[in-house]
């Protein structure tokens, strides 16, 4: 970040009859801060703002207390807080924060309390990380903004009518959702209170492969892909030994379809839509396979892609999940890697469909040298960091994380196979901890808020 932030401790304090209601500070952070005397103090938090006078008394060097009642004008619960602090001297105001707000779709049931799916305890995790790093978390679903929201404490969500975010972090669930008229309505309400948006939508498999394939340095190892047509099934059946169509808005690795080359100008098909096709024994002709997988597709856009013959664990499919993330410098960074390994009778190596995870040097390592496995798995990393770059240069919007999926070929070589703008939560062992993803996306949210 460009510009220095100061860690402080908010403490709120009731009112006596005796208090004359003004900000109380210790003289060391006073002048550290950098303050003028004699002059009101603004104090913004999240998209509020609130004026007062400021007696510097003695107390520990990095606290502020606050009336509660200034706390309440935040639409803050009365606690506790710890916040970054900037000071923007023109108009003497007291930036504190980052107030993070993540968006999901939240199931409703008033009964019970709120369940946040796939990234339930990744919202835990948050919360517990920037409540070391500096700021206030909260979890809202789009319908609901900006009436309330739910923050941690005491090991539940509390729902709260809470401060509007200074930076929005997206994790909508659905895809179809992202396109429906309500969700296009909250995105101008966004859009209107000049609220930064991250992790801004989900992106399609075509459109990724649009930004990419012509970038001289990514090109030799993006697998040819086109549309699929019956024209181009045709040509690509004829053309490679195994071939995958995928749509263009699918994640999680359902409704994939692996189709293999066999013997005397025959071919058999496998798909995602179960554990283990029923056909993967069958041999069509090349016009008997499109009429079979032509009913499978449900009218829905796919792409056909060069299959490319990859190494695998023990038989089973494996590839390999790049996370990346800007860090707080603008950058974009590796936070994790980690190998996936497809479950038994599966060509798709997906946690959702069975699949585990292992250290990359261990899955490498059975395949070739420790010496040949780091240079590979640097090449992985450069890789994926020139994707993110690339895709999120040519994006609309704010992109600050991705999964990249690569495949290591049989020559190890690294592949380019898919590009996740809502990369799933589940591939780092947390032991406890907040993760390196976790502290990215922190560290990436507080220079959205401050900068």
């Amino acid at each position: 970040m460009s510009f220095s932030l100061t860690q402080i401790k908010l403490m709120p304090k009731k009112l006596t009859a005796t208090d004359d209601g003004h900000i109380q500070m210790s003289s060391h952070l006073f002048t550290q801060l950098q303050l003028k005397k004699n002059q009101e103090l603004n104090i913004t938090i999240g998209q509020k703002n609130i004026t007062g006078k400021i007696r510097m008394v003695e107390m520990a060097s990095n606290e502020i207390h606050l009336p509660d009642h200034l706390i309440k004008a935040f639409d803050l619960p009365i606690q506790c807080y710890t916040f970054q602090a900037m000071v923007l001297s023109e108009n003497h105001t007291l930036k504190l924060g980052p107030v993070i707000g993540l968006v999901t779709d939240i199931p409703t049931n008033k009964m019970v309390e709120p369940h946040f799916r796939s990234i339930h305890l990744f919202c835990e995790e948050l919360h517990q990380g920037i409540m070391e790093h500096g700021g206030f978390f909260y979890v809202f679903s789009y319908d609901k903004f900006p009436s309330h929201g739910y923050y941690f404490e005491n090991g539940k969500w509390i729902p709260e009518m809470l401060p509007l975010p200074d930076v929005i972090y997206n994790r909508i669930h659905s895809r179809k959702l992202e396109y429906t008229k309500h969700f296009q309505q909250f995105r101008q309400k966004i859009d209107q209170s000049m609220i930064p948006f991250f992790n801004d939508r989900f992106l399609s498999k075509w459109e990724v492969y649009e930004q990419l394939k012509d970038k001289t340095q990514l090109n030799p190892y993006i697998p040819e892909t086109k549309l699929f047509s019956k024209e181009t099934f045709q040509d690509f059946a004829q053309k490679y030994d195994t071939i995958f169509l995928k749509p263009i808005h699918g994640s999680q690795g359902r409704n994939i379809i692996k189709l293999k080359k066999e013997e005397n100008q025959h071919y058999s098909f496998q798909t995602s839509l179960t554990p283990e096709s029923d056909n993967i024994n069958q041999r069509y002709t090349l016009e008997e396979l499109y009429l079979q997988i032509k009913p499978l597709l449900h009218n829905r856009i796919y792409i056909i892609q060069q299959g490319i013959t990859l190494m695998t664990h023990e038989l089973k499919a494996m590839d390999y999940r790049v996370l990346c993330h800007k860090n707080q410098n603008n950058q974009w960074s590796v936070t994790s890697t980690v190998a996936r390994i497809a479950a038994e009778r599966e060509f798709v190596s997906n946690l959702a469909r069975g699949g585990t995870i292992t250290r990359p040097l261990n899955a490498l390592r059975t395949c070739m040298s420790h010496k040949q496995s780091l240079v590979v798995l640097a090449l992985m990393k450069e890789l994926a960091l020139e994707t993110a770059t690339v895709i999120c240069d040519h994006s609309k919007g704010i992109t600050g994380e991705l999964g990249i999926d690569i495949g290591i070929d049989q020559d190890g070589k690294p592949w380019l196979i898919e590009v996740n703008s809502k990369p799933s939560k589940n591939f780092e062992d947390g032991l406890g901890r907040i993760r390196p993803s976790a502290k990215a996306i922190i560290q990436f949210c507080t220079k959205l808020a401050f900068e």
